[in-house]
């Protein structure tokens, strides 16, 4: 007997009894893991395939170790240009055995409706009180920026002279300087 089960991303053939390597999974050494995810199981011949998983299917499995896995070198080189760079990767990874493959009844917690929570609207003496010096601030505000508008209006009027000197600015024609650019070549002489 056998299964396909998804274990942590990967997709793997598990028996009973079988120690198997994976991802590094969540738990402590000894603990009892389920995995709900399996694609197919073989019995004696009798082949289920899930859609896409096998209905009240669970295996079961222990936690043995977590370690790390054998050393993966990475080597990079750039012929001719002197670049070279090797790194190394130790993959985490989880021992597990396979306790059983079969059926069980997978229970879902059932989820209760939660009441909305009842909001009770109380205004206080002390929460109306800022409103009523915000209004207030307001209007002096406001009063003060009218007063600022009213006084630029009335300053006078700029001096007779400026005024002379801008317009004799913008009656004077504009001259060009002529420029000659160098000839290529040879000049006459």
């Amino acid at each position: 007997m056998y299964a396909i089960v998804d274990i942590a991303g990967q997709q793997l053939k598990v028996e009973e009894n079988q120690k198997i390597f994976v991802n590094r999974l969540e738990g402590k050494e000894g603990d009892k893991v389920d995995f709900d995810k399996v694609l197919l199981v073989d019995n004696d011949g009798k082949i289920q395939v899930g859609s896409p998983t096998v209905a009240n299917t669970i295996v079961s499995a222990t936690i043995l170790s977590h370690m790390r896995g054998n050393t993966v070198k990475v080597f990079k080189k750039k012929r001719r240009k002197g670049y070279q760079k090797l790194n190394g990767h130790r993959q985490h990874l989880t021992q597990l055995q396979i306790e059983s493959i079969g059926d069980g009844t997978i229970v879902k917690p059932v989820r209760k409706a939660v009441e909305p929570k009842k909001v009770v609207a109380t205004e206080t003496v002390k929460e109306a009180e800022p409103k009523a010096v915000k209004s207030a601030v307001s209007k002096k505000t406001s009063a003060a920026k009218t007063s600022k508008t009213i006084a630029a209006a009335k300053k006078p009027a700029a001096s007779k002279s400026v005024k002379a000197a801008a317009d004799k600015k913008k009656a004077e024609p504009k001259t060009e300087k002529k420029t000659t650019k160098p000839t290529k070549g040879k000049s006459k002489a």
